[in-house]
């Protein structure tokens, strides 16, 4: 499980870096503009550089990232699933099922991460000695407005399944919660 989430991190790392060199390189480029000459001097199109001083390119990737980290604020869950304990017969059913597991626990993720989860917990002491230990969690909540980043196999015999949603959704969906609560307790 480690390993998985060791693999999507490197793969979220990799595309980030993609996207700066893709920026460097925009950032580089420069345009030029041609002169028009009259007629007769058409063969003697004179390039003349752009009055431009040459922004550096650290600064100009910070000021192209900055709106994108801006309006691209997220949370991201990952669910996973096993294929070799789907209850069906054939393998491409038990695929099947598996990502729809998967899927299913990403939004359970999810709902974890935007409401919380409700925790039960007993402890038994007797003569000084833990005799028992039990904690029940609970995950109860709406999600709208998930984006399926990735539905990607994890090894042989594992799928893994990432979901993402916005931060704007999430302040309506706590919004939304909480109004409920308040209309429960009248």
């Amino acid at each position: 499980m480690r390993n998985l989430t060791q693999k999507s991190t490197a793969l979220r790392l990799a595309r980030f870096g993609t996207l700066l060199a893709l920026m460097g390189a925009l950032t580089a480029c420069q345009t030029m503009q041609a002169t028009m000459e009259t007629p007769e001097k058409e063969k003697k199109a004179e390039v003349i550089p752009p009055a431009v001083e040459p922004i550096p390119v650290r600064s100009a990737r910070a000021s192209m990232i900055a709106p994108i980290v801006e309006t691209r604020e997220t949370i991201t869950a990952t669910g996973y699933a096993v294929v070799s304990i789907q209850n069906h017969k054939t393998p491409a059913q038990k695929r099947l099922l598996a990502i729809r597991a998967s899927k299913l626990d990403a939004y359970r993720s999810l709902t974890e991460q935007v409401y919380g989860q409700h925790l039960d917990a007993t402890t038994t002491v007797a003569d000084m000695t833990v005799m028992s230990d039990t904690f029940r969690t609970r995950v109860e909540g709406v999600i709208y407005g998930a984006v399926l980043v990735s539905i990607t196999p994890a090894g042989d015999d594992t799928y893994e399944t990432t979901l993402s949603l916005d931060a704007r959704v999430v302040d309506d969906l706590r919004a939304l919660y909480l109004g409920q609560l308040a209309s429960n307790i009248r």
